[in-house]
């Protein structure tokens, strides 16, 4: 990845949170959603925005919606705001790391030896 598509990659991320917190009107996207990461393709031409919530999987897929509904909003304020020649397509995917990690931390605190929870049992 180039300098120049990561700056615009952080650049896209940034203005699509800060429209999220102020702009967006969909009730859909008005819960704690984080915008995690944007990958575009080389070209400019697509950009995968992965997002990340709290929820089960039926209020993600209502989020999704949003986005999906949203994207044409998003777009043209990227558009107003970003000085870029041109706006590459939005798709938005789930980025599950975060609960990953979470998995991962708790299956690691269930195994380790100086665990709280592994010192009452001995």
């Amino acid at each position: 990845m180039t300098r120049r598509t990561e700056r615009i990659n952080n650049l896209i991320r940034q203005e699509i949170s800060v429209l999220l917190r102020q702009q967006v009107n969909d009730p859909r996207l008005t819960s704690f959603i984080s915008v995690t990461k944007v990958s575009t393709s080389r070209d400019l031409g697509h950009a995968k925005v992965f997002v990340s919530t709290l929820g089960n999987e039926a209020n993600k897929r209502e989020i999704l919606q949003g986005f999906t509904a949203a994207s044409g909003f998003l777009r043209k304020e990227l558009a107003r705001r970003l000085s870029i020649r041109h706006i590459p397509e939005l798709s938005f995917h789930f980025d599950n790391s975060i609960e990953r990690g979470a998995e991962i931390l708790k299956l690691i605190k269930q195994v380790a030896p100086n665990s709280p929870e592994n010192k009452d049992e001995h």
